[in-house]
């Protein structure tokens, strides 16, 4: 019969070996969603950053908790959309260098979700994942107000994937619902006042990008925000509180976003061509380009980051769907919709489940309300190269990983497990003994 204090040490090593992991993992998600090398001129930081966790994952010799064979099914999806998109890269029709290089960029993603689902082996470690992506979410807002308050439609600070405002106001609605969970499953009043701040100046930053799509995604996410956080949360005065601040906000933050939205509506022949109404019949007339190169290239596309090469505007398609529908083909769309419909059967699995504590509850009412935020709207915006959306399904899918292997240690998911090597030998977990495998 083998030690239990041999085993529980055992396991303490394997959570110890993956810590230079975790440290770069992290250091990958602060780089992203952060953007450092827009201030520090070193390009390769994201790079680095990958190398190191793997470097860290091989020199623990395999003494993981997780492997690549227990990858769920989504992350199979994403290596397998990858790969096709690779394949088209080099098979494109008008730009294969491009492409490739492209889709190297783009695969980045993939080795990050693997990476995250490897290494995340706790919910400790998962909050502060998340924390990365709404904390820099939020000082970048606050930082974009404080340069760009004077400008017509505020622009990120930052470069990438803040650069342009509709793409500002996207990782704000994906990141708000996670400032919620941190919110609401703080103690500390200071840490909620910070928490508070922090969504307002996204909120602000929101209204003074005047994107239409970001407004009507905000809608739409926020609703399913107020539902977890408000009504299933008992928390009716925070829906008060919302359409309170909402409703400031539009009036006084959002009067270019209200003349973009009142353009629409004027179709004279003075207005036809310009303004909002122009960027209207722009945008449908590029989602019929996409639906044309998806019918004349149906099985590979035209290669990542191609579209804007023959769509006849040089501009990109703003729908994600048809996007990547139009430059990775008809498959890579198909494993593309497979993969966010894993991350709502995910969900599903872990709103089912009634052994969940209060903090796992919070987090899944988030990862919820931002899926659903992505899923909108992308109908609306060119973003199936963000990575924020995939960030989201990996952390679905390590909660369900953390879910399961709860009730196999049957002890909580946000404390260590202890492993034991006999039925007869007995654990004490909250001043309660009892024999393996009993769950109490």
């Amino acid at each position: 019969m083998q030690n239990p204090a041999w085993s529980n040490s055992l396991g303490s090593s394997k959570r110890e070996a993956l810590g230079g992991a975790f440290f770069w993992l992290t250091a990958f998600y602060f780089v992203y969603c952060a953007r450092p090398e827009d201030l520090v001129p070193l390009p390769f930081l994201a790079k680095i950053s990958i190398a190191g966790v793997i470097l860290s994952m091989l020199s623990s010799g395999g003494r993981t908790e997780r492997k690549l064979k227990d990858l769920p099914i989504e992350g199979k999806y994403l290596v397998a959309l990858s790969a096709i998109l690779f394949i088209g890269s080099l098979l494109s029709p008008v730009w294969k260098g491009g492409a490739f290089l492209s889709t190297i960029e783009f695969s980045k993603v993939i080795v990050a979700w693997i990476l995250t689902f490897l290494v995340v082996t706790s919910m400790q470690r998962l909050r502060r994942i998340i924390f990365v992506q709404a904390g820099a979410v939020a000082v970048i807002a606050a930082l974009s107000i404080i340069k760009g308050y004077h400008t017509p439609r505020l622009n990120g600070v930052m470069g990438g994937i803040y650069e342009n405002p509709n793409d500002l106001a996207f990782a704000i609605v994906l990141s708000l619902p996670f400032c919620y969970a941190f919110l609401f499953s703080s103690k500390n009043m200071l840490v909620k006042i910070i928490w508070i701040a922090g969504m307002l100046a996204m909120l602000a930053s929101l209204f003074l990008t005047a994107s239409r799509a970001g407004f009507i995604d905000l809608l739409v996410s926020g609703s399913v925000a107020l539902w977890h956080f408000g009504v299933r949360g008992k928390r009716m005065y925070l829906i008060v509180v919302v359409a309170v601040l909402g409703t400031l906000f539009f009036a006084i933050a959002g009067k270019n976003l209200r003349a973009r939205f009142e353009e629409i509506e004027e179709q004279g022949a003075n207005r036809e061509f310009s303004g909002a109404y122009g960027s209207y019949e722009m945008r449908q007339f590029l989602m019929f380009r996409a639906v044309e190169v998806m019918e004349t290239y149906p099985l590979l596309g035209v290669g990542v980051h191609n579209f804007v090469s023959i769509s006849g505007d040089w501009h990109e398609v703003h729908m994600s769907y048809l996007e990547i529908g139009a430059e990775g083909g008809i498959p890579v769309l198909i494993l593309y919709l497979l993969f966010f419909y894993r991350g709502f059967v995910n969900l599903k699995y872990l709103r089912r489940r009634k052994d969940l504590d209060r903090e796992m509850v919070i987090f899944v009412g988030a990862l919820h309300s931002s899926l659903v935020g992505f899923v909108f709207g992308a109908l609306f915006a060119p973003e199936a190269y963000h990575f924020f959306p995939y960030f989201t399904v990996a952390f679905t899918s390590v909660m369900v990983a953390l879910a399961k292997e709860k009730s196999t240690a049957g002890v909580p998911a946000t404390e260590p497990r202890k492993r034991l090597a006999h039925w007869s030998e007995v654990y004490d977990i909250g001043g309660k003994v009892g024999p393996v495998g009993i769950s109490r």
